[in-house]
């Protein structure tokens, strides 16, 4: 083992706002409860055992610690945050969906509960409400947020809304996942000569440090089939593959829709992108410090949807599209949603065009998000792939 690219937990900023004392103080003790487990592991965490620690541990984590995250006042902007367009337009596919398989809408990681308030409004205008509407989130930070949001509906549907703390043994309709497969923990590889090492985490010298141990056996197999050159870094999800073959297992008839910033295995292990996609965010300034005020910013991963296509179609899953958001929301009909709304009516009418530009946008998340469907039981083609599909780079 050797260590490498040393940085402190308290390293260079670059400018990025300072966190107040109680946020500082609070994160102090996350680093010292990290510390400990990495004492009691031997010297040694895995990334993705690190990265885990740093987002869920209760009460101190960046999902469960209670900080703002989304919006302005937060961290990062998501598309249900940016406009009501984005709900609706995603309500679209999932009633044509519903429509045939009958059942209910299971999302997970569910934010500030938006996104559920208005598939809901436009699914009952659609008059294809779900049996029920579930929540599965980690986080009884956001559940309380997601509750107040959702409190606000008419009883006909905020009574639909129940949350779980588990999986459903079985589950008929469909499940929706924005921005979920992204915050799942990654494990990070590095070539070196010829050989792949599992880049982890250890203390010294009173800051975490990069440490490189032996990749197991598990991973080694998936390493192997990457066409990189040396000095790569790179990252690897089993817990993204388990998360779909779980699912796959309760799913009865229905829909996995799942919305993420991603590429297919041929961009996402470009030889030029030896560096990886890992990255944080921390009040609108994004950047690869890991180890920077753990437990008050986000990290995340790309997602490698080939990965994803592969483990549900092993899992028994049907692979029903892929392809850029701005694609899916133009097939489900946004642009129709945006023309019923009076241009006369500025107020009303320009927000939503902005937002929508920015959801469709090159520039913006329009092309590195993407959108795949995996499912079983439908053979009726989905609204939201009929142009524009790019299975083919999977």
């Amino acid at each position: 083992m050797k260590c490498v690219n040393q940085s402190a937990n308290v390293a260079q900023t670059g400018g990025l706002p300072e966190p107040s004392a109680a946020a500082l103080e609070q994160s102090a003790r996350l680093v010292e409860q990290v510390r400990r487990e990495i004492e009691a592991a031997g010297g040694f965490l895995s990334f993705s055992r690190f990265m885990e620690t740093l987002l869920y541990t209760p009460g101190l984590g960046y999902y469960s610690g209670g900080s703002a995250k989304f919006g302005e006042a937060g961290d990062f902007v998501t598309a249900p945050e940016l406009s009501p367009l984005f709900g609706q337009t995603v309500a679209q596919q999932i009633a044509q969906v519903l429509r045939h398989t009958g059942g209910s809408v299971l999302e997970f990681g569910a934010g500030t509960g938006k996104l559920a308030r208005d598939v809901l409004l436009a699914l009952d205008a659609a008059g294809v409400l779900p049996e029920r509407y579930c929540i599965l989130d980690l986080s009884g930070d956001l559940r309380a947020r997601q509750a107040e949001t959702l409190a606000a509906l008419q009883p006909a549907l905020s009574e639909r809304v129940v949350w779980l703390d588990s999986l459903p043994d079985k589950f008929t309709g469909v499940m929706l996942g924005n921005e979920v497969l992204d915050a799942m923990p990654v494990e990070l590889v590095v070539k070196q000569q010829g050989n792949w090492l599992l880049r982890g985490v250890t203390w010294e010298s009173d800051q975490f440090v990069w440490q490189d141990h032996a990749l197991p056996d598990e991973l080694r197999q998936q390493a192997e089939q990457l066409a990189v050159p040396d000095d790569y870094v790179t990252e690897l999800c089993p817990a993204a593959q388990a998360y779909i073959r779980s699912l796959a297992e309760r799913l009865q008839a229905g829909l996995i829709l799942l919305i993420d910033y991603g590429f297919g295995a041929g961009e996402y292990y470009h030889p030029q992108r030896n560096r990886g996609t890992l990255m944080c965010h921390y009040r609108h300034h994004a950047h690869d410090n890991a180890f920077l005020y753990p437990g008050l910013q986000d990290i995340t991963a790309h997602v490698d949807f080939s990965a994803v296509a592969r483990a549900g179609i092993a899992a028994g899953l049907q692979h029903l599209g892929y392809t850029t958001q701005a694609n899916f929301l133009v097939n489900a009909g946004i642009t129709q949603l945006l023309m019923s709304v009076d241009p006369r009516d500025t107020a009303r009418y320009l927000p939503l065009a902005s937002a929508a530009q920015k959801l469709m946008s090159p520039a913006e998340m329009g092309e590195l998000f993407k959108v795949i469907a995996l499912g079983k039981g439908l053979a009726e083609p989905l609204a939201g792939f009929s142009r524009g599909d790019l299975s083919r780079l999977l």
